[in-house]
């Protein structure tokens, strides 16, 4: 079983193994795609190939779309040339289920591949050819933050915009889909940035920064994403050649990018987007996106990180390092630590949860604790999590203390888990496990600093926990329970009492 058209032809062999098949003549698709593109995206990796070619997916089967997905690569061109374009640009998505089960689809919805390479006269072209198309209505991104920053890449990105000024003004709408707080505006500013360069530069005219900044001709709106694409996983690998199906081995690209003909993903997802779009939009909707206004995206992201979910991945963190655990789902057999981050969401977060209204808080937060953090098949650690973790304590835990003591209703002496992660946090801070064996704390910019310090000391820093502690009586109780896990066990022990 080949993943190529001509292996697609034999359906009875890939259905009979239980997979999902393109139910539309992707040929035609390819023909109007190429003629009139309407969507392109920039970020060959898993998390576009398992969420947002599996939404078109679902609307091309359901005939609620004609035109398919191009995607195109700025940084690690391998993607492409081994993977994409061997494999005519199919893929295999993996939906591995809290269950235990694991759904297998063959995705076609991505038609055409591009390489953002300004070396490449006949890659290039094509770009700037599907730049200056009236049809094209997005083009979006899942290239991480760091990519915004990243000059070499936004200088291309800038000039293929520069095509489309150049082509007539015509109307697009730039969607960051990368997961970082108000993804559309860091774009905007990445893009205007090299646009006013240039004009001083005389390499472009000011009516292009005009174009830029009219919100009739370019959106830049915003998005909140949340969806676990893990790379290839071993697993996964071997059902698919037990199967039969060829190249299920990953590939390791020049720049160290895992690549296979699979993509394995958890099956809760959502994408919020703010609904800014000049030249229309395909009806998204009806493949699960939700649509709405600008405060509404900024709520549905603060539901998440500071309630429903990056807390309790931050305390899972924490606890995994000092408990000594190597997986999340782990973690949440265990019984006092599953019972404290369904504390820390139900009682102590949802007292001052933001609630989105297009996502219900409760739903969300269930969905996080009995189907994607017990997931066997996500195989996420604890160390990876850990990673910066004073970067993120203001947000995840700073505003839920802020929101505590602003309202008249909450006392934060009532608050119990969320000073037990705060005093776990001190503990981690000393590289010594509850069994007394040291471990090595994940990568983070204050480490050196703050291990430097003493507890009390820790504590009186607001650049980490976004409030002083010392306002109330929260530092004093965070250090009695900090002093009592110093101790061989002190931290189960402290578990054990919530």
């Amino acid at each position: 079983m080949k993943l190529t058209n001509e292996g697609l032809k034999d359906r009875a062999a890939w259905q009979e193994k239980g997979y999902s098949l393109p139910e539309y003549d992707r040929e035609r698709i390819i023909v109007n795609t190429k003629n009139n593109p309407i969507w392109i995206h920039f970020g060959a990796g898993n998390i576009f190939r398992a969420f947002q070619a599996n939404v078109v997916e679902k609307l091309l089967n359901e005939k609620a779309m004609d035109t398919g997905l191009i995607v195109a690569e700025g940084y690690d061109y391998e993607i492409i040339e081994k993977y994409n374009r061997p494999a005519d640009n199919l893929s295999i998505l993996a939906t591995l289920k809290a269950d235990g089960t694991v759904e297998k689809r063959v995705i076609g919805s991505i038609v055409e591949s591009c390489i953002l390479d300004e070396e490449n006269e006949k890659e290039i072209n094509r770009l700037r050819e599907i730049f200056r198309a009236p049809s094209l209505q997005m083009v979006s991104f899942t290239i991480t933050e760091k990519g915004y920053k990243t000059r070499a890449y936004m200088n291309k990105v800038v000039g293929l915009i520069l095509e489309r000024y150049k082509a007539g003004s015509l109307p697009v709408s730039i969607v960051s889909m990368d997961n970082c707080s108000h993804n559309g505006d860091k774009l905007k500013e990445a893009v205007l940035e090299i646009a006013n360069e240039w004009v001083k530069e005389g390499k472009c005219e000011v009516g292009f920064v005009d174009y830029l900044n009219n919100p009739k001709l370019i959106a830049f709106p915003l998005s909140m994403i949340d969806k676990i694409t893990p790379r290839p996983d071993d697993t996964v690998k071997q059902m698919l050649m037990d199967d039969g199906v060829e190249g299920a081995e990953p590939l390791v690209t020049s720049k160290h990018t895992y690549v296979a003909n699979f993509v394995n993903a958890e099956e809760t997802e959502y994408l919020v987007i703010e609904d800014l779009f000049p030249n229309g939009r395909p009806h998204l909707e009806k493949g699960g996106l939700i649509f709405t206004d600008r405060e509404t995206v900024d709520k549905t992201e603060k539901m998440k990180v500071c309630t429903c979910l990056n807390p309790l991945h931050t305390a899972l963190a924490i606890f995994g390092c000092l408990l000594g655990y190597k997986t999340i789902h782990d973690e949440m057999e265990d019984k006092d630590l599953k019972n404290l981050v369904t504390r820390l969401g139900k009682e102590e977060g949802m007292k001052v949860v933001v609630d989105p209204k297009v996502l219900s808080p409760e739903e969300f937060l269930d969905a996080v604790l009995t189907k994607r953090l017990p997931n066997p098949f996500m195989p996420d650690t604890p160390q990876r999590i850990a990673c910066d973790t004073s970067q993120k304590l203001p947000i995840r835990f700073g505003e839920t203390i802020k929101a505590y003591r602003s309202r008249p209703t909450l006392d934060t002496d009532n608050l119990e888990v969320i000073p037990v992660v705060l005093a776990g946090y001190l503990r981690y801070l000393e590289g010594v496990d509850d069994s007394g064996k040291a471990f090595e704390q994940s990568p983070d910019p204050l480490l050196d600093e703050l291990k430097a310090l003493s507890g009390k000391d820790v504590l009186k820093r607001k650049d980490v926990f976004g409030v002083d502690l010392y306002d109330d009586n929260l530092a004093k109780k965070i250090l009695e329970i900090y002093a009592n896990m110093q101790k061989i066990g002190g931290v189960r022990k402290e578990l054990e009492k919530l």
